[in-house]
């Protein structure tokens, strides 16, 4: 390997999370990232003067990203059900998206709250507040003035703290949670699942159109319990299907899978003040393929009849 592909490779890790940040889709964040090392590639090659390739590649990572998610959100638009992000599992793995950056800032929870900024407004809070950018140097990358790109991050800073719970949860408290909600699950335990779930908790879906899910997300602690009590209760008609503890996005989660491993679904919890305060469940094929075999819905529905 020569000295210019170990910087391209050591650099990738940290351009693929801001892309991931940004964009909550594996396969975008990586034709950004490999768009954004090419340009960089290039420059190189024709000897232009870079004084900070990483400074270089996070700008036109950047760029990339903003204009990726305009035409994403155009797309997302017309998408069958609720669009959720595309998840990643984090747990005893040098996942390039965790490269030097706070955990938190991965949650799927945290990146739908992101959808609702608009992209330059996400790329700044993200640059600020999760990987510690100053405002003059995220000023150049977006191309705006330093008082503009401030007012930006307080603004989507205050939309984002509206959107997300103010008391946070230990990891230790997390874990035993993320276990007790297995086990109410897999047992059929109507009232353990309603004693881990918020009041205000919140259940979304995501099949995007390829498996059944839910049309529209749904709240309420005994609203959300019957309907995971009746999910588990069909899932585990199918023989062999399991449910396995996991770390999706930096954060507890369960993965579902049928008897030959393949993942049917991936469920992200969001807990907060020792409670579960969010779940969302992504069935969507395409959604998963990144992470292994994928099982098939038709089969498993066929091997339940």
């Amino acid at each position: 390997m020569t000295a210019r592909e170990e910087l391209l490779a050591e650099l990738r890790p940290g351009a693929f999370g801001i892309a991931y940040r940004m964009l909550g889709s594996v396969a975008e964040a990586e034709d950004v990232v490999q768009e954004a090392l090419l340009r960089l590639h290039g420059a190189l090659e024709r000897g232009e003067r870079i004084d900070s390739p990483p400074a270089y590649l996070a700008t036109v990572t950047t760029r990339l990203a903003i204009n990726e998610l305009r035409s994403a959100r155009a797309r997302r638009e017309s998408y069958v059900g609720e669009w959720l992000p595309e998840p990643i599992i984090t747990d005893g793995r040098e996942d390039p998206a965790l490269h030097a950056e706070l955990a938190d800032s991965l949650s799927l929870a945290l990146l739908v709250v992101l959808e609702s900024l608009t992209p330059e407004q996400r790329a700044v809070l993200l640059l600020r507040d999760v990987f510690d950018y100053s405002y003059a140097e995220i000023a150049r990358i977006v191309d705006k003035s330093e008082d503009n790109v401030r007012q930006m991050a307080t603004r989507a800073r205050r939309q984002v703290e509206e959107g997300r719970p103010r008391f946070q949860t230990t990891d230790e408290h997390r874990e035993v949670l993320a276990r007790r909600f297995i086990e109410a699950a897999e047992w059929g335990d109507l009232a353990g699942l309603e004693a881990v779930l918020a009041a205000d908790v919140r259940l979304s879906g995501d099949g995007g159109g390829k498996v059944p899910s839910l049309a529209r997300a749904l709240s309420g602690r005994a609203r959300v319990a019957r309907t995971l009590h009746a999910w588990v209760k069909q899932m585990m008609r199918v023989p062999d299907l399991a449910m396995r503890g996991a770390e999706v996005n930096g954060a507890p989660g369960i993965l579902i899978l049928d008897g030959r491993g393949r993942l049917f679904s991936v469920w992200a919890l969001d807990i907060a003040g020792g409670e579960i305060v969010g779940i969302d469940a992504i069935v969507n094929p395409d959604k998963l393929r990144h992470l292994g075999p994928v099982a098939d819905y038709e089969e498993l529905r066929r091997s339940r009849e």
